[in-house]
């Protein structure tokens, strides 16, 4: 059983893990208002595939290379590659604040996912808080209504495309080095970023590629270093503490979001961006609680009588 100490040093790493990802998403805006999307995502890609293979190296799990070639494997890499491409879609043309709010339906749909793909039960409790948490995502996005972003839709597509990965994750089980899939995972993002090159005028405001000055440089190692330390802090979380007590830390990583958005855009989030992010929090949290109450009842008929 996991000791209260473990929780809280794993409450400190997720919430470590949700301001590294947001600050590595704040960074990434910034950058492409520089750079096109695709030169963005080659270059940090390139600054994290280096990072990782040198720990594929050290722990000589690149000689079970050859184990990556399998389709659940192929369908993860499918996966990252949406999610990543819509994502950062979004993350060009749309608020910050915006982005990261209607992103926090992705343990929503992962629930429903779960149900449909994985055969878990969901009672009707959660349906409902499925469906009323879609309700806050569509109270941000406003589609069909003066403020609605076209490209908030991208942020959906994403969320899709994360579920898809995550549920190929779980049929992969832990017979791959996670620090191989890591590494698998981020030369395949990397080439993403050098397949964009021909089309930025369609998905970038900067069309063509240029050589990054030093200050941009900087700006994407950064970029690559605050996302893989979100990377590891996320995993240290998972491994010492329980679900329960860090899933509801998630969302700490609004509260980075509407400051990033504020001091670095000036994105200060409207009334529905609001409403619809309280939403979308409150039904995920009891999602959270529901599914701990599972858990907790699945234990208690687990455990041997005397």
């Amino acid at each position: 059983m996991t000791d209260l100490r473990d929780n809280r040093r794993g409450i400190l790493a997720m919430a470590i893990a949700m301001a590294a990802f947001n600050l590595s998403d704040a960074l990434t805006k910034l950058a492409t208002q520089q750079l096109p999307l695709g030169e963005t995502i080659f270059m940090r890609g390139l600054f994290a595939s280096l990072a990782v293979a040198a720990v594929v190296a050290a722990d000589g799990s690149w000689r079970r290379a050859r184990d990556l070639a399998t389709p659940t494997v192929a369908l993860r890499l499918v996966g990252e590659i949406g999610a990543t491409l819509f994502y950062l879609m979004a993350l060009v043309h749309v608020a910050l604040p915006n982005v990261s709010a209607v992103f926090q339906a992705t343990p929503l749909a992962m629930t429903a996912a779960a149900a449909l793909f994985l055969g878990e039960k969901v009672g009707p409790r959660r349906w409902v808080a499925i469906a009323v948490g879609f309700v806050g995502v569509m109270i941000i996005v406003r589609p069909g209504v003066a403020g609605f972003e076209p490209n908030s839709i991208w942020v959906l597509v994403s969320v899709g495309f994360v579920v898809a990965r995550d549920v190929s994750t779980a049929r992969l089980g832990t017979r791959l080095p996670t620090s191989l899939v890591t590494l698998a995972t981020a030369v395949t993002v990397t080439l993403l970023g050098l397949a964009l090159q021909p089309f930025e005028g369609m998905v970038s405001t900067v069309p063509v590629w240029v050589m990054p000055n030093v200050a941009q440089t900087v700006l994407l190692m950064a970029t690559s270093v605050a996302l893989l330390t979100g990377y590891v802090c996320l995993i240290k979380a998972t491994q010492m503490a329980e679900t329960s007590a860090i899933a509801p830390y998630r969302y700490t990583l609004l509260v980075w979001a509407f400051l990033w958005g504020i001091v670095l855009f000036g994105d200060t989030p409207d009334g529905p961006t609001l409403i619809g992010a309280a939403i979308v929090v409150a039904t995920g949290l009891y999602t959270f609680h529901r599914e701990r109450l599972k858990r907790v009842s699945r234990g208690a008929r687990d455990e041997p009588r005397a």
